[in-house]
Formats: structure tokens, C-alpha cells, sequence
């Protein structure tokens, strides 16, 4: 099983000056749209559309499992058909979030800007755990989210179901 290692901070803005001064370089843009099949505590089951800017898709089953700062992570390509089939027959609304990735001095990030809710986040992920603890974030971050559950994408989803009916 593979390890994710990330941190998430929040972004009041969107870094566009940061960009247009060429602080930042644009990478790349997809739209996502995620779901979750299953979810406990500390496991989680998503698929996921991610459509590229040139508008092809792409489906994608994760499993995730742990809280923190590292994460285990199973992430496979699907076919359409497959993500339709597993979506097709319920009623459950998707998340939906821009996400832009921009690199800075070597470092990637990603940027998601959420479509039915008001938050803009950005995640830095790393190779190990030293490297995690010792990154400095950029001026440009707002605070570090850490293990706040209210801005675990899972809790996102789940408050979004309930809206939805």
C-alpha cells in the first residue's frame, strides 16, 4: 500500500497576482468531481471524473485509509463504464472542485477551489515525513488545517448529501 504525506492550508484568494507576476507557473487545471462509496472512521472508498482542460477524462478509484499526516493510499485508473456503474443507480451528489496545480522554486502545489461551497485550499504532499515537518509554507498560505474534520473533504461530501435532500 502506498503512503500519502500531505499538508493542507487554507487560501482566502486565489494566488492570480501571485501568477500574473510569474511568482507562481500555472501547471495544470482540472475539474473533479468525487464521490465516496464507503467511509468509516479512518477508511474511506471514492471514485473520482477528472476532466483536463482540454476536456478528457479521466476515473480513478481510491482507497484511503488513517488520520494525519500520513495516510495510506491505493489509487487505480477505471474505465467510464466502470465509474458509471458504480454511480449510475444512486442519488448521490458529487463534490466538485477546480483544481490547479502550480509549481513554485521546485515545489509543486495543488490548489482546490470548491464549487458548492465557499473554500479555497491548497496542498503541499512530500516524499517523506522529515521533509513534511520541516517545510515552511509560502506567504501567500493561510493557516494550516491539519486535522480539522470539518475541512476533510469527506466531511465536506457527507455535510453536502444532506443538503442535497
Amino acid at each position: 500500500m502506498g503512503k500519502e504525506i500531505e499538508r493542507k492550508f487554507l487560501l482566502h484568494a486565489f494566488p492570480a497576482k501571485q501568477l500574473e507576476r510569474h511568482e507562481l507557473v500555472l501547471v495544470s487545471r482540472q475539474h473533479i468531481y468525487q464521490t465516496y462509496l464507503a467511509f468509516s472512521d479512518d477508511q474511506e472508498i471514492r471514485v473520482r471524473q477528472l476532466i483536463n482542460h482540454d476536456g478528457r477524462s479521466q476515473y480513478t478509484h481510491t482507497f484511503k485509509a488513517g488520520h494525519g499526516l500520513v495516510r495510506e493510499e491505493i489509487e487505480y485508473p477505471i474505465s467510464e463504464q466502470v465509474y458509471r456503474q458504480l454511480l449510475d443507480n444512486t442519488k448521490l451528489v458529487p463534490l466538485e472542485k477546480i483544481r490547479t496545480t502550480v509549481e513554485q522554486q521546485g515545489r509543486l502545489y495543488e490548489i482546490d477551489e470548491y464549487k458548492q461551497i465557499d473554500l479555497i485550499v491548497v496542498e503541499a504532499e512530500f516524499p517523506d515525513l522529515q521533509a513534511a515537518q520541516s517545510f515552511e509554507a509560502p506567504d501567500w498560505f493561510g493557516r494550516e488545517l491539519g486535522q480539522e474534520e470539518e475541512y476533510r473533504n469527506k466531511t465536506l461530501w457527507i455535510r453536502l448529501q444532506t443538503q442535497a435532500t
